[in-house]
């Protein structure tokens, strides 16, 4: 085969692979276009976590309940003080059984993330509670751990791990 020929057979080789992996193609002497970043799936789960902690952070009851998906399986760490009802099925339950009780136990309740972990499907983040318990005026102060199920850009699922002995500390009249 003369080298002309080669020449072309290489250049149909890349174009092709060009075309196969979705890379632009351009004309000799031309730079390709900046292609847009697609987040990975990681990424955008990541960003639906981040935004339920703003939700959770603007008390913006609304907003937490676009991020969670309307049959989310949200369960508390056993032995704490919301765990009585564990699983908590769908937007309801959660927002009855946990984020209601929360909010008449705790003044000034706060949820800071402080490390997000993504992997595949799930989110974990690492964080701490505060709060001043309005009877008992106790102050909780505890890590947690959550892990989250993303799915088609809403949570599914929810498991908690923090300091059981803090919460029922910090709720239970002496």
């Amino acid at each position: 085969m003369e080298i002309a020929g080669v020449h072309m057979m290489m250049r149909s080789v890349l174009l092709a692979a060009l075309v196969l992996t979705g890379a632009p193609a351009c004309a000799a002497g031309q730079s390709a276009p900046p292609v847009a970043a697609v987040p990975s799936r990681e990424a955008a789960n990541k960003a639906v976590v981040e935004d339920l902690y703003r939700a959770f952070a603007a008390n913006d009851a609304p907003a937490i309940a676009r991020v969670l998906d309307e049959n989310v399986v949200w369960t508390e760490a056993e032995g704490g003080p919301y765990a009585d009802r564990n699983p908590y099925r769908g937007l309801s339950a959660v927002f009855d059984g946990v984020f209601g009780r929360i909010g008449v136990h705790f003044r000034d309740f706060r949820i800071t993330p402080e490390t997000f972990l993504p992997s595949g499907d799930q989110v974990v983040v690492l964080g701490r509670y505060a709060g001043t318990e309005i009877v008992t005026r106790e102050r909780l102060d505890a890590q947690f751990a959550h892990v989250f199920t993303v799915t088609n850009g809403k949570v599914t699922a929810f498991q908690q791990y923090t300091d059981t002995a803090g919460w029922i500390d910090a709720v239970t009249p002496d």
